[in-house]
């Protein structure tokens, strides 16, 4: 292919992912990358052949370049947004990997990219290298897709595999990822759920073709998870994993939320470990479907970017309107299932006085919450002359188990109520 017919590339950042997306891209004889924006022009990076003259520590000079694409990879709503539209505005189209971006502005993001006819594609910010949107957009849109649970965070996923494995505390196994770099310095947009919950949001309205408001979705950490639990969950039957869960009911109402989990070890996503993602789908006619693989990553990211950029680069210049199922078809937001009013069956570990009574008060508390226990269970006395009890219940309402909480908490047999995490039902 002659130098005219290069298809020109700006890239802003030149992190783990725009290293990964360079170095791939040098693969190919028919890409130019023409212009990428860092933070630090002088800082060494492990890139062998890197042309100092196309850094700019400008992203504007990004955007204002003559790429025919722009690839943002800085993460955030500013200025990563700003210079989205100034691209577009300049006739470029954009593959992102933002996550945050998308969840909080996508539908501003969308129309904007329309009115302009131009093209975001964003496969790499769902679930890194496992190819989820373009499947979902194409080879499965004759589907109904009306369930989601997904592993789509790969930082707690390790921490939570860790904690499983060795038996550890949940602080021990957060110092020792943030020493391997799998977790940041500031690990709360992972540990507390937010990163996956950007991530169900944009799944979620793609999968069930309605809106879904990213301040709707709840969103709730690992902090919390003890090694206690871990052990527990083993011996009934299950693993603790923070699952992003998407549920559209018969009446089109969406549940959508981010939470620790009991999952059964009959299920695929009990044994997606360590930093490994997972995304599991419901729908007619395909049925019940897991992709799963790596979710974050120099290359397995820069593969589902370098994927949107060829997807883009090959219909450049053959028609006025470039790929028409990716765009953006939305007409409607989705109606929210509200969290007190959803169904789960519930796990709780409470610690108790040990006197006769406790446990008849523990059932009578949970029988006028309208709740059926599925198990009680006790082992041995502590030291201390109280015992840890493990209560598990059937379906029930959400308003009901917290409202059993607070009467748990306030109850003169309990001391405690260590855990409430909810079960895969």
């Amino acid at each position: 292919m002659s130098d005219k017919k290069k298809v020109k590339i700006g890239i802003i950042g030149l992190g783990t992912v725009g290293s990964g997306v360079y170095k791939t891209l040098q693969d190919y004889s028919n890409f130019e990358i023409v212009k990428i924006g860092v933070k630090n022009i002088n800082k060494p990076r492990n890139i062998e052949g890197l042309d100092n003259s196309i850094l700019t520590d400008n992203p504007y000079d990004v955007v204002n370049s003559d790429a025919d694409i722009v690839v943002e990879l800085i993460g955030g709503v500013e200025p990563a947004f700003s210079l989205i539209k100034q691209a577009i505005l300049n006739g470029k189209h954009i593959v992102t990997a933002n996550k945050e971006l998308l969840a909080k502005f996508g539908e501003e993001l969308f129309n904007f990219a329309e009115e302009h006819n131009k093209v975001v594609l964003y496969e790499a910010a769902i679930a890194g290298g496992i190819p989820i949107i373009m499947p979902i957009k194409t080879i499965l849109a004759g589907n109904k897709i009306n369930h989601i649970e997904a592993i789509l965070n790969g930082t707690t996923n390790y921490i939570l595999t860790k904690m499983d494995v060795d038996g550890a505390s949940y602080d021990d196994v957060l110092r020792e990822a943030q020493a391997l770099g799998y977790a940041e310095t500031d690990p709360t947009g992972d540990v507390e759920g937010l990163d996956a919950a950007y991530k169900i949001t944009t799944l979620s309205t793609l999968a069930f073709r309605k809106r879904i408001k990213f301040e709707n979705v709840y969103s709730e950490g690992i902090t919390k998870v003890r090694a206690e639990d871990m052990k527990m969950a083993n011996e009934l039957g299950y693993k603790i994993k923070l699952i992003a869960y998407a549920d559209l009911n018969k009446d089109g109402k969406a549940d959508v939320r981010v939470h620790p989990m009991l999952v059964s070890k009959d299920s695929t996503l009990a044994h997606i470990d360590y930093v490994k993602n997972a995304v599991s789908l419901k729908g007619h006619p395909v049925g019940h479907i897991t992709l799963s693989g790596p979710g974050a990553g120099e290359f397995p990211t820069a593969s589902s970017v370098v994927g949107d950029i060829l997807a883009i680069a090959a219909e450049l210049g053959k028609t006025d309107y470039l790929l028409p199922m990716m765009r953006c078809h939305h007409e409607e937001t989705a109606e929210m299932v509200n969290m007190d009013d959803t169904y789960n069956k519930y796990y709780i570990s409470l610690n108790a006085v040990n006197k006769m009574g406790a446990i008849g008060t523990i059932g009578k508390i949970c029988e006028d919450n309208n709740i059926s226990v599925a198990c009680i269970l006790q082992r041995g006395l502590k030291e201390d002359n109280t015992a840890d009890i493990v209560v598990v219940t059937e379906l029930c309402k959400e308003k009901d188990i917290n409202n059993a909480i607070s009467q748990f908490e306030n109850n003169d047999f309990i001391n405690k109520v260590d855990s409430l995490i909810r079960v895969q039902s």
